[in-house]
């Protein structure tokens, strides 16, 4: 993989003279007060301003200010006019647009459709302070206050939806955001690098049209560049019979294919001559994929063996007579670079502006640390590998301990306890493949399915280390992990289940099985659950060890594509035997861009070559089929008994009728239950997400996928 220049290498920009703003400025008024007659960018987010790297205006906003330009924010604007973007003037550079950590259309609706009563990201709480489809409104609002400025859009909903997606709110196919908001250019992934170079590059003149060549964006061009060779999708990954592809991990593979020259299937590159970097591959069109599902799983699956930094090359797909042109991801952070974004001068706390108003996604990561970012996971219902990347870019532990430091010393409210230590998922921390010339080759959509690859590092000493010197720190009484614990990666590293087990969990610790059968979790691409109960086994034995009476909380998913209605009554027994009660469940949300997305849309699956005669993923669309799922999940709910009653005869499965142990639900109906449709009881948890990203560009810390951050 080649390197890129340094994050911070660049001669900052004139307006470094200003200094350092306590807060950056969110309204006219406040850029007088810091005496700017304009400001540089203006960044438009669906989200309240929080000082904050886990708040990805704050972490873009203080990064462009260490290089030198004055950055304003419009938080949570009036969409329905320009007056508040324009009270801010004319930004000198560009706007920078963002719905906010979350998706707009997820922060707004359950997975069944319902609107939610809050919003996590703003001052109370409140609903309704953001548009659905937020990156497409602020665009428009923006291009109507000064038409002239460029638009740079970009964060988790910009990002998921950079190529033509099939859209969960509206059931079809959508096109690239980029042409519905109108922006000039698109920042996806981890943008640090894109945004920055985009920002110098529009002050120092150049047109925002001219600039094709950074990584990690996309843009709308016609025709190709010349000097260019052009790849049609189909002959790498032909929708119909063909070939097995070469292994990766070949020993002789580097050496055959140079960089530059490796392919997916030697064949489809006979007559090209060019090297990788200037070779795009052309995926189907707008109107084939919304024509086509297996065109739409095929393209897809291009989308996501076109991802690793290292070998990727830019996509292609036509919209009627222009092309969505997608370079290849940006380059990761290095460990020094990841130190100095999360070392920026954040005041880690809300703007004074909310006047102690409480933002509920801030009261839960106010005493966090984000010590990682990216997931090497690959589970198909997550969009985090789609955003954040394959490859683990860590913190090194003295900036990590620096931090916990300052949250000691300056975080209002810090009674000793550290939230958490984590990122996308806890236990990844400095991992990374053995061989950097077999990760730059790599196509594998998870380095740990279906089993761990033999080429990944699995050792836990670095993270044992860091939460051993984290817990020593002079006044910090407790260090808790709340971000998902990757639990296939820790039962080879039982030093890290003990200290988990005895210093880092209060009482009760999440996990994500997500399901018991072997069809759901193949979908998901989530390991079997004997793997779960071997690291039940050594928690168990750890916190007797250490005399604690702690549980593991298991998460489960309804109705994700794979699953069958037997696969859901084998997890009830599962969950009944094992003594577990879940109250708050969810169905499957088909998040743009995901794998298990296209296989809800399609009904293919794309994490195998796409043929038109392979076997088709069961797929759960209905409404009354969906709540079937649920109520499984919920077999102890008296109100869901006629459902599964029915359910469990039409099966045949009458003998989990009764009373016995082994039954699932008894014969009886309690006076007063079953005349409500399930769950209308249980109000659904605010900002329930697929993702916990930010904005423009995402961040990594606290929590698993579909948390809150």
């Amino acid at each position: 993989m080649d390197a890129a220049p340094d994050l911070f290498g660049r001669r900052p920009y004139w307006a470094h003279r200003f200094g350092i703003a306590p807060f950056l400025p969110t309204s006219r008024a406040e850029m007088d007060e810091l005496g700017w007659d304009s400001c540089d960018v203006l960044i438009v987010t669906g989200d309240a301003y929080v000082d904050h790297p886990s708040f990805g205006m704050a972490l873009v906003g203080r990064l462009l200010e260490a290089h030198g330009f004055r950055v304003a924010i419009a938080s949570q604007p009036d969409w329905n006019s320009v007056d508040a973007l324009r009270e801010f003037g004319r930004p000198n550079v560009m706007f920078g647009v963002t719905g906010g950590n979350m998706d707009s259309m997820v922060n707004r609706y359950t997975s069944d459709r319902k609107v939610r009563s809050d919003d996590a990201y703003t001052p109370g709480g409140v609903a309704g302070l953001r548009p659905d489809r937020s990156v497409l409104v602020y665009a428009q609002r923006c291009r109507e206050a000064f038409p002239d400025v460029p638009i740079v859009i970009g964060g988790i909903e910009a990002s998921l939806r950079r190529i033509a997606h099939y859209d969960y709110w509206s059931d079809r196919v959508r096109r690239s955001i980029l042409l519905d908001s109108k922006a000039d250019i698109l920042v996806y992934g981890n943008a640090e690098r894109a945004i920055v170079e985009l920002a110098h590059r529009l002050a120092a003149g150049e047109n925002v049209s001219d600039v094709r060549d950074v990584r990690g964006t996309a843009f709308l061009g016609r025709g190709l560049p010349e000097g260019w060779a052009e790849i049609d999708s189909r002959t790498i990954d032909t929708p119909g019979p063909i070939d097995p592809r070469p292994d990766p991990y070949a020993a002789e593979a580097a050496a055959r294919h140079p960089p530059g020259l490796v392919a997916l299937r030697r064949p489809s590159l006979a007559g090209i001559t060019q090297p990788r970097a200037r070779t795009v591959v052309r995926v189907p069109a707008y109107d084939d994929v919304v024509r086509d599902p297996v065109l739409y799983a095929h393209a897809s699956r291009l989308l996501h063996l076109e991802a690793n930094p290292g070998n990727a090359r830019a996509l292609v797909q036509a919209h009627g007579d222009r092309d969505v042109w997608l370079n290849p991801p940006p380059i990761p952070l290095t460990t020094a670079e990841m130190d100095r974004v999360y070392e920026l001068p954040y005041a880690r706390v809300p703007h004074p502006r909310y006047a102690g108003a409480k933002i509920p996604a801030y009261e839960m990561i106010r005493f966090s640390v984000t010590i990682q970012r990216g997931c090497f996971g690959g589970c198909s219902f997550c969009s985090i590998t789609e955003h954040e990347g394959r490859i683990i870019q860590s913190r090194s532990e003295d900036s990590i301990i620096r931090e916990v430091e300052r949250i000691r010393d300056s975080v209002p409210g810090f009674t000793g306890v550290i939230s958490d230590l984590g990122g996308p998922t806890a236990n990844m921390y400095r991992l990374a493949c053995k061989s950097r010339e077999i990760e730059s080759a790599c196509r594998r959509p998870s380095c740990v399915y279906p089993d761990v690859c033999s080429n990944l590092g699995t050792d836990h000493g670095p993270l044992v280390r860091l939460y051993r010197r984290a817990r020593a720190v002079p006044g910090v009484k407790k260090v808790l992990v709340a971000s998902g614990v990757r639990y296939d990666l820790a039962v080879r590293s039982p030093e890290y289940v003990e200290e988990l087990a005895r210093h880092h969990t209060g009482g009760y610790l999440k996990i994500a099985p997500e399901h018991v059968a072997e069809g759901p979790l193949r979908a998901m691409m989530k390991p079997g659950i004997a793997t779960y109960e071997r690291f039940k086994v050594l928690f168990d034995r750890y916190s007797k060890q250490a005399g604690k009476q702690q549980y593991l909380i298991p998460y489960f998913i309804a109705a994700h594509p794979g699953t069958r209605d037997e696969d859901m009554v084998e997890l009830a027994l599962w969950l009944k035997r094992n003594g577990f009660r879940p109250d708050q469940v969810q169905a499957f949300l088909p998040s743009p861009m995901a794998s298990a997305t296209a296989m809800y849309h399609s009904g293919k699956s794309p994490l195998a070559r796409v043929t038109r005669d392979a076997a088709d993923v069961a797929v759960t669309r209905s409404a009354r089929v969906r709540r079937l799922h649920k109520a499984f999940l919920r077999y102890h709910d008296a109100n869901n008994w006629p459902m599964l009653r029915a359910a469990l005869h039409r099966m045949g499965r009458d003998d989990l009728i009764g009373d016995g142990p082994e039954q699932l639900i008894p014969r009886w109906q309690p006076a007063g239950t079953g005349n409500r449709p399930e769950g209308q009881r249980h109000k659904p948890r605010p900002g329930i997400a697929l993702t916990q990203h930010t904005g423009l560009p995402p961040r990594s810390g606290g929590g698993r996928s579909r948390r809150r951050p």
